[in-house]
């Protein structure tokens, strides 16, 4: 199994084009109203071109995070003709996906996904600390005789396994061989995530003025 197969620079270039043209603008309409900033698409692998883009809509239901709206999407709005087979798409998020993100995105037979924000960065820089907190707590099981330390040690999913590949975009950087091409690269990255700023201050401005949502975990 291959996370992916094209050149780190055209992979990076489709992706983050992806983030800013198709997520973004979204993701932008669902928080205006009091969804979180997560989203997503679903690219053909042989083109880098989306086929199916969703943003989190827990406004109508708590269930639809972006990772969850975009798999329907995916099915529900291409016909058997036109809409490939999971293995032959790309799937990115843009943040790190939560444990029901992981378990619908295997369940949908997608064997990989590429994301731009960590956890850390979910809980850091956006306060939304459950997607690290429901894996500790109901995932990080600790073995006979470890230590706290060691269990805080471990990672919180396997990033590659039997079903998946997961790649955050940083990790792309470390493919592109020429240096000032990997520092332009970096830049560019840094850029795409800044947009997310603005988005995530109006998500909080919201939160505070008790904007409702069908979610309960705010």
């Amino acid at each position: 199994m291959a996370a992916h197969a094209h050149n780190p620079v055209r992979l990076l270039r489709a992706l983050l084009a992806t983030i800013e043209k198709d997520i973004i603008p979204l993701t932008a309409q669902g928080v205006s109203s009091g969804s979180k900033v997560f989203g997503a698409a679903i690219l053909s692998r042989a083109t880098l071109q989306p086929l199916a883009v969703a943003t989190n809509d827990e406004r109508l239901s708590p269930l639809l995070h972006g990772e969850i709206n975009c798999i329907q999407r995916f099915f529900t709005t291409l016909d058997d003709a036109s809409r490939p087979s999971t293995k032959d798409c790309i799937f990115l998020a843009t943040h790190e996906p939560c444990s029901l993100c992981l378990s619908g995105i295997t369940w949908a037979g997608f064997d990989n996904f590429h994301y731009l924000f960590t956890y850390e960065d979910s809980r850091d820089l956006f306060t939304i600390p459950y997607d690290i907190q429901i894996l500790e707590e109901v995932f990080r099981v600790p073995a006979e005789g470890e230590s706290g330390e060691q269990l805080a040690r471990r990672d919180l999913y396997n990033r590659r396994n039997a079903f998946f590949a997961s790649v955050c975009l940083k990790d792309l950087l470390d493919d592109i061989r020429d240096d000032v091409q990997r520092e332009g690269w970096a830049a560019e990255v840094d850029r795409v995530k800044r947009l997310y700023v603005v988005l995530s201050d109006t998500y909080q401005r919201n939160k505070q003025m008790g904007t409702r949502t069908a979610s309960f975990w705010r």
